[in-house]
């Protein structure tokens, strides 16, 4: 394959790229098996799409004069950040503020209680499809929302949920698994 053809943009897998389910729901293993039915999705994503800081934080130890004579790592924070902008998905609605601060439906009467209470772990999946239409699946065996921005309600914006999702590492120590995958011929990147 020419270099220039492994350069790619990630678009988001039709009829949604981002699906959340309770802890404990089996994970796929592999970025073309279908997921459980208890992963929803959570509609569209801003154009921002997701994105995911999983950089090390490090600290330095100088000696008498200045020169650094080792360096720690502190910690590994893995987010994934991203704008969700279906406002009147349920769903959506949950995993922002929790699944327990949510209830009702749209149609006989919606209530969200806002509060302190410590939001509750699931896993996610974000799906993409990359250049000539590889599939990429990204695995997030357990993480909780950590942040939500300003929420604006204006006539030219849309209502959405800035939402930041922190992994945390699951029984191997790993925070989250990535899948990519050519499909075979015939088989659809839907």
């Amino acid at each position: 394959m020419p270099k220039r053809l492994r350069v790619t943009v990630a678009k988001p897998k039709k009829g949604g790229a981002v699906f959340r389910a309770p802890l404990g729901t089996p994970l796929p293993v592999s970025a073309a098996e279908a997921l459980n039915e208890a992963f929803v999705s959570l509609g569209y994503i801003s154009t921002d799409g997701v994105t995911n800081a999983n950089s090390p934080e490090s600290e330095s130890v100088k000696a008498w004069g200045g020169d650094t004579v080792y360096t720690y790592k502190k910690e590994k924070p893995d987010t994934f950040k991203m704008t969700l902008i279906e406002a009147l998905n349920v769903e959506v609605l949950k995993a922002v503020y929790g699944d327990s601060n949510v209830t009702g439906t749209l149609e006989t009467g919606l209530a969200i209680t806002a509060n302190n209470d410590e939001q509750e772990e699931n896993a996610l999946v974000i799906d993409t499809i990359l250049r000539g239409g590889i599939l990429k699946r990204v695995v997030i065996p357990t993480a909780a929302v950590t942040a939500v921005g300003d929420v604006q309600y204006a006539d030219e914006s849309v209502l959405g949920y800035e939402t930041t999702f922190t992994a945390t590492p699951d029984d191997a120590g790993n925070t989250h698994y990535e899948y990519m995958v050519q499909p075979k011929a015939g088989g659809g990147a839907e």
